[in-house]
């Protein structure tokens, strides 16, 4: 493994032993500044003392500890990436002076007693002899080096962030050109393909307005396929709109014998979705569900809208039989799933439930909201176009 490798590694074992380097360092950088004496006070000699320079040292570091880690995992999820800068600043300038005084604490009631045990009395130094006369002049004088701390590992992880960001999206890019493909030769199969151009021979023969419905539906379906599927994100009701274009043709194939119940929201003009995200499930559902159903196959789709949160409850009828052989879940699902850990990351939730006669998928992510004029949502279209 290069050393970049092992910088921008996720693995558990490669991160421990990042954090582990990082503070290491820091402790020898520590170390040499105080041995150094950088309040530039010769008189405090204590400071080229190496019991007192090491011990002073662990315990500065100690106190740093937890408010860069409140920075790394609290601060900089939860304000900085959302663009929330006066809350991350005032986050920050409040985290700083917790550094100083914590430090400060430990400084005079820890380490105090714990260097009475080790050095004489006169190489002890006392808080009063740190320059300060209050407690807030005593936490700025003792607190120079948080600067210092905190800068350095919100650099690092800015940089660790924009690596693993910037991996994503290519990765993510190639994973779209896959699945592509593999939804024209795996989610929308020949068989669906050639019993849908039957049953359009069928239709034009006795009924040509019908024939023809079903030819442009068909055409639509494969259009979205193989351009909008190109896009980072295309309109939640398009997404829809194709979905039950699929429905209908496939409840052609299957007449009266299927029962189908679909529901979904009126008004979603302002958020996007992923495209072919939803399709998969539902191609799973005919696929490995009701295809396989001599008698009364059933699909109920519900998907609902509250505020940017999608909430897509699929539920179709499968024989017992599939339990005690192979899943029922196509390589539509598994492609699906990597999409979402790519796309989504820890902004959505999938439940798939497996019973002897029914088969349960529950599906929870965030949706993107544009707000703006028509011209701002064609940008975004356009922008998508390139990707």
């Amino acid at each position: 493994m290069s050393i970049v490798d092992f910088i921008f590694s996720e693995k558990r074992n490669d991160r421990i032993k990042q954090h582990l380097l990082f503070w290491a360092a820091w402790y020898l950088y520590i170390i040499l500044t105080h041995a150094a004496n950088p309040l530039g006070q010769p008189e405090i000699s204590y400071f080229r003392n190496p019991v007192f320079t090491f011990t002073e040292s662990f315990f500065t570091v100690f106190a740093q500890v937890p408010i860069v880690y409140s920075m790394l995992y609290f601060v900089f999820p939860k304000f900085i990436l959302k663009k929330k800068y006066f809350v991350s600043f005032v986050w920050m300038m409040l985290l700083w002076f917790m550094c100083g005084a914590f430090t400060l604490i430990l400084l005079d009631k820890v380490m105090q007693p714990f260097l009475a045990m080790l050095l004489p009395p006169e190489n002890i130094p006392t808080i009063p002899k740190i320059p300060g006369t209050s407690f807030f002049e005593a936490v700025m004088a003792t607190n120079k080096g948080a600067y210092t701390i905190i800068a350095s590992s919100l650099m690092l992880k800015f940089g660790k962030y924009w690596y693993h960001h910037q991996h994503r999206s290519l990765q993510l890019q190639k994973e779209n050109t896959e699945a592509q493909l593999q939804l024209l030769t795996a989610q929308v199969h020949p068989h669906f393909l050639f019993n849908t151009l039957n049953n359009i021979f069928s239709k034009t023969q006795t009924e040509s307005p019908g024939g023809s419905k079903m030819i442009m539906s068909l055409s639509d379906m494969l259009r979205y396929i193989l351009y909008e599927g190109r896009k980072l994100l295309v309109p939640l009701k398009q997404e829809l709109a194709m979905i039950t274009e699929y429905i209908n043709l496939e409840k052609i194939r299957y007449g009266n014998k299927l029962d189908v119940h679909v529901l979904t929201p009126h008004k979603s003009d302002d958020l996007y979705i992923a495209p072919l995200l939803l399709l998969p499930f539902v191609e799973n559902c005919f696929k490995h569900g009701a295809s396989n159903m001599l008698q009364n196959p059933w699909i109920n789709l519900t998907v609902e809208v509250k505020d940017t949160t999608l909430v897509m409850k699929l539920m179709n009828g499968k024989t017992a039989l599939k339990v005690n052989g192979h899943s029922t879940q196509g390589i539509g699902i598994k492609n699906v799933q990597q999409r979402l850990d790519l796309l989504y990351k820890d902004r959505y939730d999938l439940q798939i439930h497996e019973e002897d006669e029914v088969f349960v998928v529950d599906l929870r992510l965030e949706l993107t909201r544009v707000k703006g004029t028509k011209e701002t949502i064609a940008q975004l279209k356009t922008e998508t176009d390139h990707v």
